[in-house]
């Protein structure tokens, strides 16, 4: 999944690199845009003035008693116009008049201007000359204050205008606009942008999760676990990807499964099988008839052993070879204790050790398969009636614990050594007391732990405090 971060992370850097050139772009644009836009009205305005005015100017002198009037009942006329969010409550433009040589004649500005000759200002010379004439200087000579836009237009004919009307507009009117213009393009751009990286980051998200779940179940059983097939909705290509590792893991665990077995089932028989044969080919010859029936117990006992040891690899086999309970049923954890109690009764009884249990009355339900459950409670009462001594007790508890079900069996042995503690649950490990009245077949233990970890619970064998084994196999109630 690095390479997924990685190459989300540049998609994201390409496409917010890529917007934000092209906000700077579109930003760049506003300010002149802007102030064009300005400047087109303020052209309409400068020429329709000139036209009220040409009569009213003549021999260099203007009756300008209706001009000053209009312009200051504008000034002072009151009104909200909403522009974008911007609100504008009064008219921003003036305008003074020129007459041919240059010199101001009329000013709406307080009348500052009158009596100055602009001839050699931008707006006026070009105006004079027959040209289009604007500029846009400082409102003071040091540059530090806004800048104020001039447009002029001729009075009269345009190739030899009698004056000159100059409207002009301070740019701080146009900041505000020029500012929610810019609040717009930002926000446009956060929010398709956004949407975008949104947008791919989902996608990204829709096609390498699941192989992000693949990996992991391939680790999985690269660490030897048993995990369940991932579950992905969608993309027919990464199911197909799926099956085929789910159905290359069984081929293998498969072959791996036969091949671990035969191996060890063939060491595991060779010693009773021997043990067998020797004993069959002494009974041929002529013996005392109690050596006769000391073999025959042998053959008896090994018979027996082989026995037990092919039913508890039949059972490991059943549990090893399913990764998860699919099929599961509820059932009642005190009928299966019941079952396995009486099931290794007979063997308690030849040993003379009794069963003393201690169960809760109320149901323990579980989820679970009933068979495999019964072969790992019978292994734990045979495991603790081999290692109990000769006319003592196992004590079984079943008990419910906040979210689960505890089952505990203790006897009264000797307890597990110290050296033994981390192989006890070792397939093929036997460990072998003189109290024991048999032969261990390794595997009782194995298959608890199996068991214990396919229903998601959990095995232990502590030491009692006065002596003993405790052994607790809990299990998630329903």
């Amino acid at each position: 999944m690095r390479f997924t971060r990685v190459t989300l992370f540049f998609i994201a850097f390409i496409i917010t690199l890529g917007f934000y050139q092209l906000a700077r772009h579109f930003l760049a644009e506003v300010e002149p845009q802007t102030f064009q836009a300005t400047e087109e009205m303020m052209v309409d305005t400068a020429n329709l003035l000139a036209e009220l005015v040409e009569e009213d100017l003549g021999d260099g002198k203007l009756d300008d008693s209706s001009l000053r009037h209009a312009f200051d009942d504008a000034h002072a006329r009151k009104f909200e116009a909403r522009i974008y969010d911007h609100v504008k409550k009064s008219m921003g433009i003036n305008a003074y008049v020129t007459d041919a040589k240059g010199v101001v004649i009329f000013d709406t500005d307080d009348g500052r201007r009158v009596g100055q000759n602009l001839s050699g200002m931008r707006d006026v010379s070009r105006t004079l000359a027959g040209e289009y004439g604007a500029r846009s200087t400082h409102e003071t000579p040091d540059q530090k204050t806004p800048s104020v836009f001039h447009v002029a237009a001729p009075i009269g004919d345009p190739k030899s205008p009698i004056g000159v009307l100059t409207v002009f507009k301070p740019e701080r009117d146009m900041i505000p606009i020029v500012r929610e213009r810019r609040k717009i393009i930002y926000t446009a751009c956060a929010l398709i942008g956004g949407g975008i990286l949104f947008l791919i980051g989902a996608v990204f998200l829709w096609l390498f999760h699941p192989i992000g779940k693949i990996t992991e179940y391939a680790r999985a059983i690269e660490r030897g676990e048993r995990p369940n097939k991932p579950r992905i909705g969608i993309g027919r290509e990464v199911n197909t990807l799926a099956h085929a590792l789910d159905s290359m893991r069984d081929a293998l665990e498969d072959r791996k499964y036969v091949e671990r077995y035969v191996q060890t089932l063939t060491h595991e028989m060779k010693s009773p099988l021997a043990a067998i044969r020797g004993a069959a080919e002494l009974l041929d010859e002529d013996m005392p008839v109690e050596d006769r029936r000391r073999f025959l117990g042998n053959i008896r006992a090994e018979t027996a052993r082989s026995e037990r040891l092919i039913n508890r690899l039949l059972e490991l086999s059943a549990i090893e070879s399913r990764a998860s309970l699919e099929g599961a049923e509820e059932i009642d954890m005190h009928e299966i204790l019941t079952h396995a109690v009486d099931q290794t009764r007979p063997l308690a009884e030849v040993a003379g050790i009794s069963f003393a249990e201690q169960c809760e009355e109320s149901p323990f339900m579980i989820k679970g398969d009933a068979f495999i459950l019964r072969a790992a409670v019978t292994n734990l009462l045979e495991n603790a009636v081999d290692f109990s001594p000769r006319g003592g007790t196992v004590e079984i508890t079943l008990s419910k614990q906040e979210t689960f079900v505890a089952l505990t069996i203790r006897d009264h042995g000797e307890g597990i050594p110290d050296y033994a503690r981390e192989r006890i649950f070792e397939r093929f490990y036997s460990l072998r007391h003189h109290t024991a009245r048999r032969k261990g077949t390794g595997l009782g233990l194995t298959l608890v732990k199996e068991a214990a970890e396919l229903h998601g619970g959990s095995i232990s064998l502590d030491p009692a405090e006065d002596g003993g084994t405790v052994a607790r196999f809990t299990l998630p109630l329903v």
